[in-house]
């Protein structure tokens, strides 16, 4: 029997003189497995072992590049520039009807240029995708104040609860979660209570003084499928919004579009989020170009992650 085709636990390792041949075949010859295993006498199963091992120790290194039309290319750039955003972060094409795995990366890129500290404050809305971002890897920042950015709904979807998503985002990258414990549209008499809720108002005095924001872009109401429950899609104002940030309404030119009961609303006010040093807003798709346009136009977040087909999109929508 060949020595290399000795199963793998019964020795330490492979020669290095064979690891060598085969890696320098497969990866600088173009040669096929099988053709290695006839040269070298061994199984297919053996050389695709023997091309692991080569990786594990170092005689293969393998480089990923980033292309240079994605986060630090041209198409990110003109998209910035086009939008007036600080700064667009690009991933390839999402698919798939769960966008928050596919933009986690880029939303990774983006919160590692914040420059994050113990004590930094982050505010999370609502939505699917800002949701499912927040069950990937996304850094580490211990210490960091992780709080929503709007109350929770008693709807059943878990990207409605933003007290879940915070709870997930904290303990992803070791921050500390900081719970509103208040509806989003409470009634008259509530609403009025909850000003002087010292628990509420803690969350509230964050808003103001958040270094960083991460918020999804809601897409025109009638366009959807599932909206909160609060939300009365058909009222007659609604018809001229084209999307939502924290649940705060606007129109194609950016300006606030109020509802019946919006001034009662307990979330981060359109306003403030202009404040935010890094709003960055997560939202990819064709559903979705309008509604990151004129949220831009108001200036309701001045970074954005999104992917390179909407990017270009978003350009042609510009000019």
């Amino acid at each position: 029997m060949n020595a290399a085709d000795v199963a793998p636990e019964a020795q330490t390792r492979f020669p290095q003189e064979l690891m060598y041949a085969a890696a320098s075949q497969y990866y600088l010859e173009d040669a096929t497995q099988a053709d290695i295993a006839k040269r070298l006498g061994v199984s297919r199963a053996t050389v695709s072992r023997l091309l692991t091992e080569a990786r594990r120790h170092g005689i293969v290194e393998i480089r990923v590049h980033r292309p240079a039309t994605l986060e630090e290319g041209p198409l990110a750039a003109e998209v910035a520039e086009a939008l007036r955003l600080q700064r667009v972060y690009l991933v390839p094409k999402v698919s798939g009807p769960a966008l928050g795995p596919w933009l986690a990366p880029g939303l990774a890129r983006a919160l590692a240029g914040v420059g994050l500290t113990s004590g930094d404050t982050v505010l999370v809305s609502s939505g699917s995708t800002v949701y499912e971002c927040a069950r990937e890897s996304l850094g580490h920042f211990p210490g960091v104040t992780i709080a929503p950015a709007v109350g929770g709904q008693e709807d059943p979807q878990p990207w409605f609860q933003t007290n879940e998503t915070t709870r997930l985002l904290a303990e992803r990258v070791g921050g500390v979660p900081s719970y509103l414990y208040a509806p989003a549209l409470p009634g008259p008499e509530l609403f009025a209570s909850l000003q002087h809720e010292p628990s509420v108002r803690r969350v509230m005095d964050l808003w103001a003084h958040a270094k960083c924001a991460i918020v999804g872009v809601g897409s025109p109401p009638l366009m959807r499928q599932v909206t909160p429950a609060f939300v009365p899609r058909y009222a007659d104002s609604l018809r001229q919004a084209v999307g939502d940030v924290c649940s705060r309404f606007y129109d194609r030119d950016g300006e606030t579009v109020g509802f019946p009961g919006s001034e009662r609303l307990v979330a981060t006010g359109l306003e403030e989020l202009r404040r935010i040093p890094f709003s960055i807003a997560v939202a990819a798709g064709p559903e979705k170009v309008v509604s990151i346009v004129a949220g831009a136009k108001g200036g309701y977040f001045n970074q954005l992650v999104t992917d390179a087909l909407t990017a270009e999109s978003l350009l042609a929508a510009t000019r």
